[in-house]
């Protein structure tokens, strides 16, 4: 019976040991210094990618042609949808509409049904480089 007291004593005293070691630990306190325009980065990157201009994935195509026809459709587009935002793009010598940033196919066919309500040669593209 001794021993098995014994036994628990040590146990019990090993247990308030490694509590005690643990509860007893440093606090610390970490200061970061930002420097201000991190923060102007990182609004442009967000800007960036709501204009298209960062993406990888596949967009919608509307239109490919003169710029006074370019701008007729991108106003049309603004009029019918809000949903995915709308640029043109540039392509010597040609203009572009492109609609939506999607970062996977499915999402892209999602949208293509729809547009494709309001301009039935849509079609989707993997651009390869954006400028």
């Amino acid at each position: 019976m001794k021993t098995a007291y014994f036994y628990k004593l040590v146990i019990v005293s090993l247990l308030f040991a490694f509590f005690s070691n643990t509860t007893m630990a440093q606090q610390g306190k970490v200061t970061i210094n930002q420097d201000p325009k991190i923060e102007q980065l990182l609004t442009l990157k967000k800007s960036l990618e709501k204009d298209n201009k960062l993406s990888k994935g596949y967009t919608i195509q509307l239109y490919y042609g003169e710029l006074t026809k370019a701008n007729t459709i991108i106003k049309r587009y603004r009029g019918l949808y809000g949903t995915w935002p709308a640029s043109i793009e540039y392509e010597t010598p040609n203009y572009k509409v492109w609609v939506g940033s999607f970062s996977d196919r499915l999402d892209a066919d999602r949208a293509l049904i729809e547009i494709q309500k309001g301009f039935p040669s849509a079609f989707i593209l993997k651009p390869q480089n954006r400028n």
